[in-house]
């Protein structure tokens, strides 16, 4: 790079750093307000659609931890710190694997909200709650850490690929370089297949709510479920505004590959999700009723009590 390119990056990671320092501080705390409220509600657990969104949510703190202070290391520093193909090796494996653990949980979550909605009384059925509800979720995280061992791990090269100017040492992961199936699989099979899934979901969901308040009105818990898809619909959309500039963007470059778009997609695209994970604590809290009740208990007190007052 030339001196203006080499200013311009580092411009770009000062105020990348300042952005993510900040999104992480905020999410941290949010995260740690919710871990308080459920310890000190645990009735809120019984229910099974918060116990698999509280699922989606540890991960996403556990990759708060973990994953994303490389990145907050990298934009300070401008540089990889820790110059070495382990330490590489090591932030691509847990930066993916978060990330697709994610979009599958999502996607499970997507598909399992119309069994609470529609067909609540599969999950009363031990064995079909077993296999319908916690096998599913399990897999979207076994399944994941799986791949991704075998793909960086054991799909090895001598480690000189590595570019350690670039966030994510340039994301040069051997199998990106010498396997091409392995790469579309990737490609299509942990990003795209997971996205289309929720997106379906979320869309048919929508649909048969509207169509069973139509039809059946008097039957039908509209508050309740109208709660439940609100609540889906925010989250996922959350996931697909983060992932379907990736997916689109990724198809882009490998049908008209170009220099420019991929620094575009470098600098600015390969962030894009870092928004689900960054968010999900927001939305999370902004969607229980409970913990914002909870919530403002604790900010105005005083405000409560005014409220509570009887009239002499």
């Amino acid at each position: 790079m030339n001196v203006s390119d080499v200013e311009s990056a580092s411009t770009l990671y000062k105020v990348k750093f300042i952005i993510t320092i900040t999104l992480e501080i905020s999410a941290l705390f949010v995260s740690l307000l919710i871990i308080v409220f459920f310890v000190k509600h645990r009735g809120e657990l019984k229910k099974m659609q918060n116990r698999s969104l509280l699922i989606l949510f540890t991960i996403n703190s556990v990759g708060l931890l973990t994953d994303m202070p490389m990145s907050i290391d990298f934009y300070y520093f401008q540089s990889v710190r820790f110059a070495t193909a382990d330490y590489c090796t090591w932030w691509t494996f847990t930066l993916f694997s978060f990330a697709v653990i994610g979009e599958f949980l999502m996607a499970v979550i997507s598909i399992q909200r119309h069994f609470f909605i529609f067909q609540a009384h599969v999950f009363q059925n031990r064995r079909k709650r077993y296999i319908f509800y916690y096998l599913p979720l399990i897999l979207s995280i076994v399944y994941p850490i799986l791949f991704y061992i075998y793909s960086i791990f054991l799909v090895s090269c001598d480690g000189s690929q590595w570019d350690f100017t670039l966030p994510v040492c340039g994301f040069a992961n051997c199998y990106f370089l010498y396997d091409a199936t392995l790469t579309l699989f990737d490609y299509v099979f942990n990003n795209t297949v997971p996205l289309a899934v929720i997106f379906i979901a979320n869309v048919v969901l929508i649909i048969r709510v509207v169509q069973q308040k139509r039809h059946r009105q008097q039957r039908f818990v509209w508050k309740k479920h109208r709660r439940m898809t609100i609540q889906l619909v925010c989250i996922s959309s959350l996931y697909l505004i983060a992932w379907s500039p990736v997916i689109i963007d990724t198809l882009i470059l490998n049908i008209s590959p170009s220099p420019s778009l991929i620094q575009f997609h470098m600098n600015y695209v390969s962030e894009f999700p870092n928004l689900a994970c960054y968010g999900l604590p927001w939305v999370y809290a902004g969607l229980l009723s409970e913990f914002k009740k909870w919530m403002w208990k604790r900010i105005s007190p005083a405000r409560i009590a005014v409220h509570t007052v009887q009239p002499v």
